[in-house]
């Protein structure tokens, strides 16, 4: 099974920075991208930033040029280093993975998310 670990949320104030980890770990044959989704109190869960396996990157327009998705393909794990942090950012932040755990398979995987709190 699956399972990928996230990392790094925590309280932080207004203007700070946070940078979110999440390693994927199990029967993974490959990883064909990995990206951070949030969900705050009573909304929709939406797209935060996504990573591909050609290392194509995409952001949702209320984080470009604050937040930063890399990968570090050896260990399977995608980080977000999330700058100028604003309260609108609160939310529980959810890795995603979209892998093969065997040949000729594509899922999509979920981490059980890491609050991120950002204060005024």
């Amino acid at each position: 099974q699956v399972q990928l670990v996230e990392s790094g949320g925590g309280l932080v104030q207004a203007g700070g920075s946070l940078r979110l980890s999440c390693a994927a770990s199990g029967r993974i044959f490959s990883i064909n991208a990995m990206g951070w989704y949030r969900q705050a109190p009573g909304e929709q869960r939406e797209l935060v930033a996504t990573i591909t396996s050609s290392s194509s990157t995409n952001y949702a327009d209320s984080v470009k040029g604050r937040f930063t998705i890399s990968r570090d393909s050896a260990k399977n794990t995608v980080y977000l280093q999330m700058n100028s942090l604003k309260p609108e950012d609160t939310a529980v932040y959810y890795c995603k993975a979209e892998l093969s755990p065997a040949y000729g398979h594509l899922y999509r995987y979920w981490g059980q998310g890491t609050q991120v709190t950002v204060s005024s």
